[in-house]
Formats: structure tokens, C-alpha cells, sequence
């Protein structure tokens, strides 16, 4: 990513918000799979009330306007790392679930979920070749499911 690309999504997230009227420092971080933007200060809290909606909300804006600039990976935006927090979490369960399925030889459900929270999950289980996932539904919010895949046997 260039830091002429990362100066303007700094700048960008500022001006929206400055007009929400939130004063944050916003800092700009590369990560292994993309870009981190991350929020703090006081008034940060706002962004995070009913589950973190605003803070989706703030993700979702940044990601459509820079999504065809920005060719490496995702963009994920923090505020007081709520963020990181609630995708370890997420990423705890998914594995939880993997675990489940491979013991039961059944499908197990997590959702319904936005897209990020999905790439999440699928990244999780790919980690371990014995599972497998896949989203379904047709709406923005899908449901995962987790299976095992066939060559696995319960123990």
C-alpha cells in the first residue's frame, strides 16, 4: 500500500468522524492480510454502543470507497480495540465448533454473520484440513456451517 493510499483512508476516516463530531486519532497499519485502522480516544465508546453497529458501519464506508484502490487484502477498522477483541472471540468459537464437528460427525451453525465476520470463521477453519466450511443463505447476514469433512470418523 502506498502512503500517499494510507494518508487519504486516514484522512478520510477523520473528516466522517469530525462530522459525526467524534474527536479520535486515527492511526494506519499494515497487517498480514491487509490494512488495520485503528480509532481511539474518549468519545470512541460511541462508535461501539448496539454491538459495535457504528463501528461496522464506519468499516463498511471505508471498504467501499477504497475497496478498488486497496489490492492487498481487507481493510478492518478498530476503535479501542474492540474489534481485534471480538474477532479472537469469533475466531475461539469457530474452532470450538470445528472441534464439535469432528467429535460428532455433525454440521454445526455460527450466524447469522456480515461478510468480515465470515472470512473470519473460514479462515479459522482452514486451518485444519479435517473440516471444512461454507456459507449459506442469501441475504447480507449468512449463517456458516462447520462439517467435518468425509474422511474424518468420530472418535
Amino acid at each position: 500500500m502506498t502512503a500517499d493510499l494510507e494518508t487519504r483512508m486516514v484522512a478520510f476516516v477523520e473528516a466522517v468522524t469530525t462530522a459525526m463530531g467524534l474527536s479520535l486519532r486515527v492511526k494506519c497499519t499494515p497487517i498480514e492480510d491487509g490494512t488495520r485502522i485503528t480509532l481511539d480516544g474518549d468519545e470512541g465508546e460511541l462508535l461501539l454502543r448496539r454491538k459495535g453497529a457504528g463501528l461496522d458501519a464506519l468499516q463498511h464506508i471505508v471498504n467501499a470507497v477504497f475497496r478498488r484502490e486497496h489490492t492487498k487484502g481487507h481493510i478492518a477498522v478498530d476503535c479501542l480495540d474492540y474489534r481485534k477483541g471480538k474477532d479472537n472471540e469469533l475466531r475461539q468459537t469457530a474452532l470450538l465448533l470445528a472441534e464439535r464437528a469432528k467429535t460428532t460427525g455433525e454440521s454445526q451453525e455460527i450466524g447469522p454473520l456480515n461478510p468480515y465476520a465470515r472470512r473470519i470463521v473460514h479462515l479459522a477453519v482452514a486451518e485444519d484440513p479435517r473440516v471444512s466450511s461454507e456459507s449459506v443463505g442469501d441475504a447480507f447476514l449468512k449463517t456458516v456451517l462447520i462439517s467435518a469433512n468425509e474422511s474424518v470418523r468420530a472418535d
